[in-house]
Protein backbone atom coordinates (compact mmCIF):
# COMPACT_ATOMS: atom_id res chain seq x y z
CA UNK A 1 0.00 0.00 0.00
CA UNK A 2 1.43 3.48 -1.05
CA UNK A 3 1.93 6.20 1.91
CA UNK A 4 0.40 9.61 1.46
CA UNK A 5 4.10 10.66 0.96
CA UNK A 6 4.96 8.09 -1.61
CA UNK A 7 1.50 9.71 -3.66
CA UNK A 8 2.34 13.12 -2.79
CA UNK A 9 5.84 12.30 -4.34
CA UNK A 10 4.17 10.61 -7.35
CA UNK A 11 2.15 13.10 -7.68
CA UNK A 12 4.67 16.00 -7.94
CA UNK A 13 7.07 13.61 -10.34
CA UNK A 14 4.25 13.32 -12.90
CA UNK A 15 4.08 17.32 -12.59
CA UNK A 16 7.43 17.51 -13.01
CA UNK A 17 7.67 15.29 -16.32
CA UNK A 18 4.78 16.99 -18.04
CA UNK A 19 6.05 20.63 -17.34
CA UNK A 20 9.05 19.34 -18.99
CA UNK A 21 7.87 17.84 -21.62
CA UNK A 22 5.47 20.97 -22.09
CA UNK A 23 7.60 23.51 -21.56
CA UNK A 24 10.26 22.05 -24.26
CA UNK A 25 7.28 22.09 -27.35
CA UNK A 26 5.61 25.71 -26.74
CA UNK A 27 5.76 28.80 -27.40
CA UNK A 28 7.28 28.62 -30.32
CA UNK A 29 10.83 27.38 -29.16
CA UNK A 30 11.22 30.45 -26.56
CA UNK A 31 11.40 27.69 -23.79
CA UNK A 32 14.44 26.12 -25.52
CA UNK A 33 17.07 29.12 -26.28
CA UNK A 34 18.70 31.59 -24.21
CA UNK A 35 18.97 35.44 -26.29
CA UNK A 36 20.76 38.44 -24.76
CA UNK A 37 20.24 39.46 -21.08
CA UNK A 38 21.39 42.06 -18.05
CA UNK A 39 23.09 39.34 -16.52
CA UNK A 40 26.21 38.08 -18.17
CA UNK A 41 26.52 34.90 -19.50
CA UNK A 42 28.61 33.45 -16.57
CA UNK A 43 25.80 34.65 -14.09
CA UNK A 44 23.12 33.19 -16.07
CA UNK A 45 25.11 29.40 -16.20
CA UNK A 46 25.74 29.71 -12.36
CA UNK A 47 22.30 31.06 -12.10
CA UNK A 48 20.92 27.52 -13.85
CA UNK A 49 23.25 25.39 -12.06
CA UNK A 50 22.03 26.55 -8.81
CA UNK A 51 18.41 26.18 -9.65
CA UNK A 52 18.97 22.67 -10.70
CA UNK A 53 21.07 21.91 -7.93
CA UNK A 54 18.35 22.71 -5.77
CA UNK A 55 15.78 20.91 -7.67
CA UNK A 56 17.87 17.65 -7.96
CA UNK A 57 18.61 17.98 -4.07
CA UNK A 58 15.03 18.12 -3.33
CA UNK A 59 14.19 15.45 -5.70
CA UNK A 60 16.70 13.18 -4.17
CA UNK A 61 15.41 13.69 -0.88
CA UNK A 62 11.79 12.88 -1.80
CA UNK A 63 12.78 9.17 -3.40
CA UNK A 64 14.67 8.80 0.24
CA UNK A 65 11.53 9.92 1.89
CA UNK A 66 9.34 7.64 -0.44
CA UNK A 67 11.51 4.55 0.46
CA UNK A 68 11.99 5.48 4.17
CA UNK A 69 8.88 7.52 4.74
CA UNK A 70 10.24 8.92 8.69
CA UNK A 71 9.09 11.91 10.41
CA UNK A 72 13.49 12.64 9.93
CA UNK A 73 12.66 12.23 5.88
CA UNK A 74 9.97 14.71 5.90
CA UNK A 75 11.68 17.17 8.40
CA UNK A 76 14.22 17.17 5.85
CA UNK A 77 11.97 17.69 2.71
CA UNK A 78 10.62 20.46 4.72
CA UNK A 79 13.84 22.36 5.23
CA UNK A 80 14.96 21.57 2.03
CA UNK A 81 12.06 23.27 0.51
CA UNK A 82 12.24 26.47 2.97
CA UNK A 83 15.65 26.96 1.97
CA UNK A 84 15.69 26.82 -1.90
CA UNK A 85 12.04 28.88 -1.75
CA UNK A 86 14.79 31.54 0.60
CA UNK A 87 17.15 31.32 -2.31
CA UNK A 88 14.22 31.55 -5.16
CA UNK A 89 13.71 34.84 -3.71
CA UNK A 90 16.72 36.48 -3.07
CA UNK A 91 17.33 35.22 -7.15
CA UNK A 92 13.64 37.27 -8.01
CA UNK A 93 14.53 40.07 -6.03
CA UNK A 94 17.94 40.60 -7.80
CA UNK A 95 17.48 39.15 -11.24
CA UNK A 96 13.83 39.11 -11.80
CA UNK A 97 11.88 35.84 -12.94
CA UNK A 98 14.42 33.40 -13.96
CA UNK A 99 12.33 32.65 -17.32
CA UNK A 100 13.54 30.13 -20.07
CA UNK A 101 14.84 32.48 -22.17
CA UNK A 102 17.48 33.13 -19.93
CA UNK A 103 18.76 30.33 -17.75
CA UNK A 104 17.08 27.53 -20.79
CA UNK A 105 13.90 25.76 -20.23
CA UNK A 106 15.43 22.92 -17.86
CA UNK A 107 16.42 25.47 -15.24
CA UNK A 108 13.23 27.55 -15.32
CA UNK A 109 11.28 24.33 -15.18
CA UNK A 110 13.43 23.74 -11.82
CA UNK A 111 12.61 27.30 -10.59
CA UNK A 112 9.06 26.85 -10.72
CA UNK A 113 8.98 23.48 -9.53
CA UNK A 114 11.05 25.36 -6.45
CA UNK A 115 8.16 28.01 -6.45
CA UNK A 116 5.67 25.14 -6.60
CA UNK A 117 6.89 23.84 -3.19
CA UNK A 118 7.54 26.94 -1.60
CA UNK A 119 6.32 27.32 1.93
CA UNK A 120 4.95 31.31 0.96
CA UNK A 121 1.71 31.97 -0.94
CA UNK A 122 2.13 35.62 -1.07
CA UNK A 123 5.76 34.95 -2.46
CA UNK A 124 4.38 32.55 -5.01
CA UNK A 125 1.59 35.22 -5.71
CA UNK A 126 4.10 37.87 -6.78
CA UNK A 127 5.93 35.24 -9.23
CA UNK A 128 2.59 34.40 -10.28
CA UNK A 129 2.27 37.77 -11.81
CA UNK A 130 6.05 37.46 -12.98
CA UNK A 131 5.23 34.27 -14.78
CA UNK A 132 2.39 35.82 -16.23
CA UNK A 133 4.16 39.20 -17.75
CA UNK A 134 7.43 36.86 -19.16
CA UNK A 135 4.84 34.55 -20.46
CA UNK A 136 3.07 37.22 -22.44
CA UNK A 137 6.53 38.79 -23.90
CA UNK A 138 7.13 34.96 -25.14
CA UNK A 139 9.77 34.19 -22.23
CA UNK A 140 8.47 31.47 -20.41
CA UNK A 141 6.18 28.86 -21.95
CA UNK A 142 2.55 28.98 -21.34
CA UNK A 143 2.44 25.78 -19.09
CA UNK A 144 4.58 27.55 -16.49
CA UNK A 145 1.58 29.89 -16.25
CA UNK A 146 -0.94 27.47 -16.24
CA UNK A 147 1.22 25.25 -12.85
CA UNK A 148 1.59 28.37 -10.87
CA UNK A 149 -1.90 29.81 -11.50
CA UNK A 150 -3.86 26.70 -10.49
CA UNK A 151 -1.79 26.04 -7.77
CA UNK A 152 -2.52 29.78 -6.67
CA UNK A 153 -6.22 29.17 -6.90
CA UNK A 154 -6.19 26.20 -4.87
CA UNK A 155 -4.14 27.41 -1.94
CA UNK A 156 -6.64 30.50 -1.93
CA UNK A 157 -9.36 27.62 -1.88
CA UNK A 158 -10.45 28.83 -5.42
CA UNK A 159 -11.32 26.76 -8.87
CA UNK A 160 -8.31 26.07 -10.45
CA UNK A 161 -8.35 26.76 -14.05
CA UNK A 162 -6.14 23.36 -15.82
CA UNK A 163 -6.37 20.97 -13.58
CA UNK A 164 -3.10 20.32 -12.84
CA UNK A 165 -3.28 20.32 -8.75
CA UNK A 166 -4.57 16.95 -7.56
CA UNK A 167 -4.97 15.44 -4.33
CA UNK A 168 -2.41 13.38 -3.85
CA UNK A 169 -5.52 11.75 -1.10
CA UNK A 170 -7.82 11.08 -3.85
CA UNK A 171 -5.87 11.04 -6.87
CA UNK A 172 -8.55 13.62 -8.61
CA UNK A 173 -8.19 17.42 -8.97
CA UNK A 174 -9.07 19.71 -7.08
CA UNK A 175 -12.40 21.80 -8.28
CA UNK A 176 -11.61 23.34 -11.39
CA UNK A 177 -13.67 26.10 -13.43
CA UNK A 178 -16.02 25.68 -16.30
CA UNK A 179 -14.56 22.02 -16.18
CA UNK A 180 -16.82 21.27 -19.85
CA UNK A 181 -13.63 23.39 -21.11
CA UNK A 182 -10.97 22.51 -19.65
CA UNK A 183 -9.22 20.23 -22.16
CA UNK A 184 -9.47 23.11 -24.47
CA UNK A 185 -7.45 25.12 -22.04
CA UNK A 186 -4.95 22.30 -21.49
CA UNK A 187 -4.49 22.00 -25.33
CA UNK A 188 -3.74 25.94 -25.20
CA UNK A 189 -0.68 25.81 -22.94
CA UNK A 190 0.68 22.56 -24.43
CA UNK A 191 -1.30 20.04 -21.70
CA UNK A 192 -2.98 16.61 -23.05
CA UNK A 193 -6.29 15.71 -22.12
CA UNK A 194 -7.27 15.51 -18.41
CA UNK A 195 -8.50 12.29 -18.30
CA UNK A 196 -5.51 10.44 -19.69
CA UNK A 197 -3.43 12.21 -17.12
CA UNK A 198 -5.17 11.25 -14.65
CA UNK A 199 -5.51 7.56 -16.06
CA UNK A 200 -1.64 8.06 -16.44
CA UNK A 201 -0.76 8.95 -12.49
CA UNK A 202 -3.22 5.79 -11.44
CA UNK A 203 -1.42 3.66 -12.97
CA UNK A 204 1.91 4.86 -12.02
CA UNK A 205 0.22 5.15 -8.22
Amino acid sequence: MTSALGRQSQVEAADESRLADASVRSDDGAAGTETADPLAPVSEAALAAELLHRADHERDLMRRAQADPTPQRRSEIIACRRANADALKGVVHRHGWPSADRVGATASTAALMILLHAPDLDFQLSCRDLIAQATLDGRCPAVHLAYIADHCAVEQRLPQFYGTRVNPATLRPYLIRRPESVDERRRDVGLGPLEEQMEALRHGC
